[in-house]
């Protein structure tokens, strides 16, 4: 399976680094009641599936993409929070793939890299909801890859790290309106290690980069890039690292690791949520980011199956995630995620 290399490692390396954060952990507060409140969505319309794609344009969501331990999907599906339902829209006219990317731009969507189950992707594609059309943009200039990240800042987009028989750490941004041949253009590097499966989210026209895997190794670090001036900057690190108070409780134990590979991302007013994903086992997890000071606070782990390989996505300034996997288990069922609600159990 093209995953060995992911987890060969694994096993030794987290064991060590939870050692490490356990026995550098400080005086910590007592209350451990965790906030918010997870409720089932409308279940997805269409195969279950891992590794899918999403993206937002306007008031609709979309998955594209995706697969099981049979199948490789490249049907696209819309979903509205007035409807409730998902909408089977133009299949992409490409291979059929999983751990790909995508992003929006303007009123577009645009998915491409991944992997079919014997190749390594790099064509990009354009879909226009106005048309129900996808159009083929300009090859990924990088090396064809999966497990990158790819994300949206203005008026371009931009693909970074992934594997393609080694880790990789470049990024490349994407021009829509450049002419045909000359759509993609290598920026700045992101620093420090190269990563597959990391998880972005863009805030206030900055992408964050969090975590991910290197050779079997779950990564602790967290990078910022601000397209205006090509630049990234390390973030604090995401475990028990420092002797201040605000990050005694960064994976002090396996119910509260922030590091992981195969996570989700969504935002909700000024704040970053991660949920789901795997480091040694399957993860529910979850933290909201917070911007404006670096820290990061525990929430209500997701209460849904524990997945890896979902998708998520925001809505009107509500947070979903659905789908994933497990194993060989795939799954078709979403969840929305309440911040500053009280547990409800059951609903």
């Amino acid at each position: 399976m093209r995953k060995a290399h992911a987890y060969l490692l694994g096993g030794s390396l987290i064991v060590s680094s939870l050692f490490i954060s356990q026995s550098c952990t400080k005086h910590t507060s007592s209350d451990t009641t965790l906030i918010g409140n997870w409720t089932r969505a409308s279940d997805f319309d269409g195969n279950a599936r891992g590794e899918a794609v999403s993206f937002v344009i306007g008031t609709s969501a979309y998955i594209a993409t995706g697969y099981t331990d049979r199948d490789y999907f490249k049907d696209l599906w819309e979903y509205t929070l007035e409807k409730k339902y998902w909408s089977q829209k133009a299949d992409m006219p490409a291979t059929a793939r999983y751990a790909a990317v995508s992003f929006t731009i303007g009123s577009k969507g645009y998915v491409g890299t991944g992997f079919d189950g014997v190749n390594n992707l790099g064509d990009f594609w354009e879909y226009d909801p106005a048309t129900d059309t996808w159009t083929q943009k300009d090859d990924f200039k990088g090396s064809a890859r999966y497990n990158a990240i790819g994300f949206a800042v203005g008026n371009n987009g931009y693909v970074s790290c992934g594997y393609d028989g080694n880790y990789l750490k470049d990024l490349w941004q994407f021009d829509p309106n450049a002419a045909a041949g000359s759509q993609w253009v290598q920026k700045a590097s992101i620093g420090g290690t190269k990563r597959s499966a990391a998880t972005v989210f863009v805030m206030n026209n900055i992408a964050y980069v969090v975590s991910g895997n290197n050779n079997g190794e779950i990564l602790k670090d967290m990078w910022a890039y601000d397209p205006g001036s090509d630049s990234w900057t390390q973030k604090r690190p995401i475990y028990n690292y420092s002797d201040q108070t605000y990050d005694d409780l960064y994976g002090t134990s396996t119910t509260s690791l922030i590091a992981r590979q195969n996570a989700v991302a969504f935002i909700m007013g000024s704040y970053a949520y991660l949920t789901t994903g795997e480091n040694g086992s399957i993860l529910s997890t979850t933290w909201r980011y917070n911007p404006a000071d670096d820290t990061w606070l525990q929430k209500t782990a997701f209460e849904g199956t524990a997945r890896t390989g979902a998708i998520a996505f925001s809505l009107s300034d509500r947070g979903f995630v659905i789908t994933g996997r497990s194993g060989s288990l795939v799954m078709d069922n979403g969840y929305e995620f309440q911040p500053d609600a009280e547990v409800i159990s059951g609903d």
